[in-house]
């Protein structure tokens, strides 16, 4: 019984970390890409688990329809009719948006994992901040 509650004890713990993490670094992206916008950034998300880090952070607003949104968080989705920034928190949902997407953020190893891709990033005419610039690739 013991071990069990030590394990238990041991994965809320674990689960509260991943969330914090990932509520950080989707600030920042979000705020890097959008510095100067007044009004809340408008989020659509397919994944249940995004939305609640989503739902976390100032300045954001969850919206029901992908058309409506500024940045799209896309895990499985396909055929998105949006002209929201993409953004994927899966390597293989990324290759499939590569023509689109300007990166994703996932986790891999237990490691959080962040790219853009540098000729969507100027497709779209933008510029990302000094401290981000390690994370922009040329090609998957």
């Amino acid at each position: 019984m013991k071990k069990i509650l030590i394990l238990l004890c041991c994965s809320i713990i674990l689960f509260a970390e991943s969330f914090t993490i990932e509520k950080k670094i989707y600030t920042h992206i979000i705020h890097a890409l959008y510095p100067q916008k007044a009004t809340l950034v408008k989020v659509w998300t397919d994944d249940p688990s995004k939305l609640k880090v989503l739902q976390s952070i100032p300045r954001l607003k969850i919206v029901k329809k992908p058309q409506e949104a500024d940045f799209l968080v896309v895990h499985k989705e396909k055929n998105l009719q949006s002209k929201g920034l993409i953004f994927t928190t899966d390597y293989h949902t990324l290759e499939v948006y590569k023509e689109r997407a300007i990166g994703g953020f996932y986790w891999q190893k237990g490691r959080p994992n962040i790219l853009f891709l540098r000729q969507n990033l100027k497709k779209y005419h933008i510029k990302l901040p000094e401290d981000m610039q390690e994370y922009v690739e040329d090609s998957l």
